[in-house]
């Protein structure tokens, strides 16, 4: 019996992000915090069962009396939301998939908080041909894309993968340096501009990662470190080479977690502390790491920023819903699932099926 609902050569398309609560309740947070302690920290340590429920609830209510102290709402759900439409548009448009007989359903998912991930791979495993995930985040690691990766073989083994391709590598990219240097410079406020001979500073912020385990060894899963490294030289290269360029040093700002050991030295208290130090009048940050603005970046980085005794300071957003970021993404994604379609093709092929018709149940 045919079980596919959607057309023949249809594929879902899932762009995926950690997710967070958008109503600050306990009853929202304990779940997702559960959740992020299962998923994330087993990669770190092996904890029991009764413990990752009493760490999740005790992470929820910290949480919980926190944000509700600051009155912070997470935007991150619905600043993927607005990402997923956007790319859904241009995808919308593309004649290189039109020309190919390709169509595609482009949904929202979530690692912590519905829909999740594994639910969306679940509906798409009978109801399309294949599926293209595409983790929000630049740099990936066992706790970004490796997630992705994870939660498949949980749901559905090895084998998925032959009708799923996650993307990685997007740091990678020419075009998003691009994207992203205009962004920073667009968005610049007149008081960033050098004065008296002095150029302000600028810390480009990303989530840190264990550079050694409890027992000082190197970590076992991929952390992404050397990625993470890389990026930022990329990045900080570009900067200070643009004309537009009005700092006087770029510098790397980790957010570290404390637990499972050594984390990456260069953190963000300790770049805007140099930055003072050296008698920076002004200093600019910008979330580098992310692709959407979350608690992490416009809640931990800029309560840093705020604090960190500089006169003058400015927190510049993710790209979150810029245009130019969604024309790139889709054409990155329009790429993956040509290729998709193709290796479908050539399986179909292999198993004696008709490559464009669609498979029994």
């Amino acid at each position: 019996m045919v079980a596919l609902a959607l057309r023949d050569r249809q594929y879902g398309v899932v762009l995926v992000t950690y997710g967070e609560v958008e109503r600050v309740t306990i009853r929202s947070l304990i779940p997702s915090s559960r959740k992020i302690v299962r998923t994330v920290t087993r990669k770190i340590v092996t904890l029991p069962d009764w413990f990752i429920r009493a760490l999740g609830d005790y992470r929820a209510a910290k949480r919980y009396v926190e944000w509700k102290r600051n009155r912070y709402r997470s935007r991150l759900v619905a600043i993927n939301r607005s990402q997923k439409a956007g790319v859904e548009a241009e995808l919308a448009r593309s004649t290189r998939l039109a020309e190919a007989g390709l169509s595609v359903e482009v949904a929202e998912a979530y690692y912590f908080v519905p829909p999740y991930l594994e639910s969306l791979l679940d509906r798409y495993r009978s109801s399309a041909r294949g599926v293209v995930v595409v983790p929000m985040i630049p740099v990936e690691s066992a706790f970004s894309c490796g997630v992705a990766c994870q939660m498949a073989v949980d749901s559905h083994g090895e084998s998925l993968f032959g009708k799923v391709q996650v993307m990685h590598g997007l740091w990678k990219h020419e075009e998003l340096y691009r994207i992203y240097l205009d962004h920073i410079f667009g968005s610049l406020k007149p008081d960033m501009a050098p004065a008296g001979g002095e150029k302000p500073g600028l810390v480009l912020v990303i989530h840190g990662t264990i550079v050694r385990d409890r027992k000082g060894n190197t970590p076992a899963v991929f952390t992404g470190l050397d990625e993470t490294y890389a990026f930022f030289r990329i990045m900080r290269e570009r900067i200070i080479a643009d004309p537009r360029n009005p700092f006087g040093e770029v510098k790397l700002g980790c957010l570290n977690h404390s637990a499972g050991g050594e984390w990456t030295p260069d953190t963000a208290e300790k770049a805007l502390g140099e930055l003072r130090e050296a008698g920076v009048g002004a200093a600019a940050m910008f979330p580098f790491g992310y692709f959407a603005d979350n608690s992490e970046t416009d809640y931990e980085a800029l309560r840093v920023l705020e604090a960190s005794g500089i006169a003058r300071t400015q927190y510049i957003p993710c790209v979150n819903e810029s245009p130019d970021f969604f024309r790139w993404l889709a054409r990155l994604i329009e790429k993956e699932v040509v290729k998709l379609d193709r290796q479908r093709a050539f399986a179909l092929e292999a198993a004696g099926e008709e490559p464009n018709k669609p498979t029994a149940s």
